[in-house]
């Protein structure tokens, strides 16, 4: 069973193509995900990937990482899986890279809150608090109210002593929307916090 800290790590499993925007760090014409190095577009054959790889995340994570760098290597700009990517590789301990692709997939799906929650607990994992809450608070931005950027960022906002004015909305959203052990957990550092 994954700790509470990683509780929040979603998966991407959309279907519909992303939209593609100006991407800085993703204008490479060489392909990390291809020997040849050659950036190939075949979006239908990323997302049927995609899918496969989705349905193997739990069971076989190394089935599904080889399947989503082949989505990848059939269309780079697939951000689904940079995300899913992502999610194998920081659960592998591997924040750099993790990172990275959560870079990219927060690029090309910029009004999706999922990559930056995932960014977030990855720099919070990295030990890089601040920008943990910043991305954090850009994912409420993306999607305002969603829950798992509100617990994240009440969650690291009580562990490093920085509570401000919007931990306690938060709190009273994670009561409210929270599974059982979110709503728990809420209520206890609402009462401690109104102390």
């Amino acid at each position: 069973m994954r700790s509470r800290r990683f509780a929040s790590v979603l998966l991407i499993v959309l279907t519909m193509p992303m939209a593609i925007g100006a991407l800085s760090a993703c204008t490479s014409s060489r392909s990390p995900y291809l020997d040849s190095g050659e950036v190939s577009r075949d979006p239908q054959r990323a997302r049927e990937l995609h899918a496969k790889a989705t349905r193997a995340l739990h069971n076989d994570p190394a089935e599904a990482e080889r399947l989503l760098r082949e989505a990848l290597a059939a269309d780079l700009y697939h951000g689904p899986s940079h995300n899913n990517l992502g999610i194998l590789l920081l659960d592998k301990g591997q924040l750099y890279e993790a990172a990275n692709e959560f870079e990219w997939a927060r690029k090309l799906m910029p009004g999706h809150p999922d990559p930056r929650v995932n960014l977030a607990l990855t720099l919070e994992s990295a030990g890089q608090f601040d920008r943990a809450l910043g991305t954090y608070t850009a994912a409420l931005e993306a999607y305002e109210n969603y829950l798992p950027a509100l617990q994240g960022r009440a969650r690291l906002q009580i562990a490093i002593g920085e509570t401000d004015e919007t931990t306690i909305p938060a709190l009273e959203q994670i009561a409210l929307r929270g599974d059982e052990e979110w709503r728990d957990w809420a209520r206890l550092w609402q009462t401690k916090l109104g102390e």
